[in-house]
């Protein structure tokens, strides 16, 4: 699971690891010496508001805003959780990641309905329709204005795709991507022609892509566990698991060191490619790869997506009809094209999506591909939003990463599986 989908290139990357933890900060203060109405906003890694909100005191002289940026993505979540539990010393304005929004579902009384104290004029056909509607809690109240995406594709190594009598050119590897199957069935073929070179390099980004694809995850939207009832997650255990005892996986830790050196050496031939990720790949592969990395529009199963944020307003706001209109605002398509611009957040608006400024968006690392016109075309495939109870992101982090990680190291699948299962019912009882 991604936490932290901001970074350097067009495709924000994730050097901001190392970024040492900004000070977290409190809540609003209410009116300044001057007058001023004064809001804060509490932000994780890169999500390219500060000129933006430079811009917006400009525009709005009466207000004046405290940025609170953190590094992190993880500790940024767990001072969220702790202080939303206090009561007090939230922002005005909060994001939250995708991934960390099931752990605020069943604490969404403590958010504004956005709907209700947002402008009126901002609407549901703002965003694409899953976005918008991944933004609701189970009672249906809208208690996040999304931000960013992160529309799935897959990148490759062209010269060793070639080098393994494979098609490598963005149009000839769309057969070989285009299903679970086919792509499977071409890492055999890949590890057969290269004496037991490595197909893809992490299994956990290849089984959370799966897993997400499914009309449900591992809860229903009554929070019930669907582990051992939902037939497709097995499935996608027993095929990713099928894959690594076929020798396909690099065994690597997304993110980690060995799999940023990966990255130059050639260690594997493919991986998920979110469109933040490019900046990822460009990073690690470094200038001696350019040209030899590729990404197609072609994905497993149709698409996904991988990544991106919500702006909420707490009740803890003391100016919440002020933050709405500022978490709007930087909402809107105008504004998420200058964070495209600034720091490469593919945004999530059904306006933003059609801009030539956003379609004409090229990656000469990757072949000069218009990479925009591409994630606006994947993007445009993720039909709905599958639903996230509590627990979900623990479960992919703590319990299913861990296990896959250990089918790579020699225990077999099925007693993996169970170790799945009851840590999974650990968490959510």
């Amino acid at each position: 699971m991604r936490h932290l989908h901001k970074g350097v290139s067009f495709a924000i990357g994730l050097a901001v690891l190392g970024a040492s933890l900004a000070a977290c900060g409190g809540g609003s203060s209410g009116t300044s010496g001057d007058g001023r109405i004064e809001l804060s906003i509490g932000t994780f890694t890169e999500f390219g508001y500060e000129d933006l909100i430079t811009e917006y005191e400009r525009l709005h002289p009466n207000i004046k805003i405290t940025h609170h940026k953190t590094g992190e993505g993880g500790p940024y979540h767990q001072n969220l959780i702790t202080k939303l539990a206090a009561g007090n010393g939230l922002e005005d304005v909060v994001a939250v990641e995708e991934g960390h929004f099931s752990d605020i579902i069943d604490k969404s009384s403590k958010f504004n309905d956005l709907t209700e104290i947002g402008p009126k004029d901002v609407t549901a056909d703002r965003w694409l329709n899953w976005k918008y509607e991944a933004g609701k809690d189970k009672d249906g109240r809208l208690i996040g204005y999304g931000t960013d995406i992160g529309p799935l594709a897959l990148c490759y190594r062209k010269d060793l795709l070639q080098a393994a009598g494979l098609p490598s050119d963005p149009e000839g590897v769309k057969s070989l991507f285009a299903t679970w199957e086919s792509y499977f069935a071409a890492g055999d073929q890949y590890v057969a022609r290269t004496g037991g070179k490595a197909w893809f390099d992490a299994s956990s980004q290849l089984y959370n892509s799966m897993v997400n694809q499914l009309e449900t995850g591992y809860l229903d939207r009554n929070d019930n566990l669907t582990i051992e009832t939902n037939p497709g997650i097995k499935a996608a255990w027993d095929r990713i698991t099928g894959a690594i005892q076929r020798g396909q996986s690099a065994k690597l830790i997304a993110f980690g060191n060995e799999w940023k050196t990966g990255f130059q050496q050639g260690s594997f031939a493919t991986t998920v490619c979110p469109s933040w990720m490019l900046g990822v790949v460009e990073e690690n592969a470094g200038p001696g790869n350019a040209g030899k990395w590729a990404v197609t529009d072609a994905f497993p199963n149709g698409g996904g997506n991988w990544g991106g944020s919500y702006l909420t307003v707490p009740k803890q706001s003391q100016h919440p009809k002020e933050a709405a209109e500022l978490a709007a605002w930087l909402t809107a398509p105008e504004q998420q094209l200058k964070a495209f611009q600034a720091r490469g957040n593919f945004p999530s608006q059904t306006q933003a999506l059609t801009s030539p400024q956003l379609l004409q968006q090229t990656e000469p690392y990757f072949g000069d591909t218009k990479v925009g016109q591409l994630y606006s075309e994947q993007a445009k495939k993720v039909t709905r939003a599958q639903y996230k109870g509590p627990g979900d992101g623990q479960i992919q982090e703590n319990v299913t990463g861990p296990a896959l990680q250990a089918v790579e190291q020699g225990t077999p699948p099925d007693q993996a599986w169970q170790q799945v299962v009851d840590e999974a019912k650990k968490i959510v009882q």
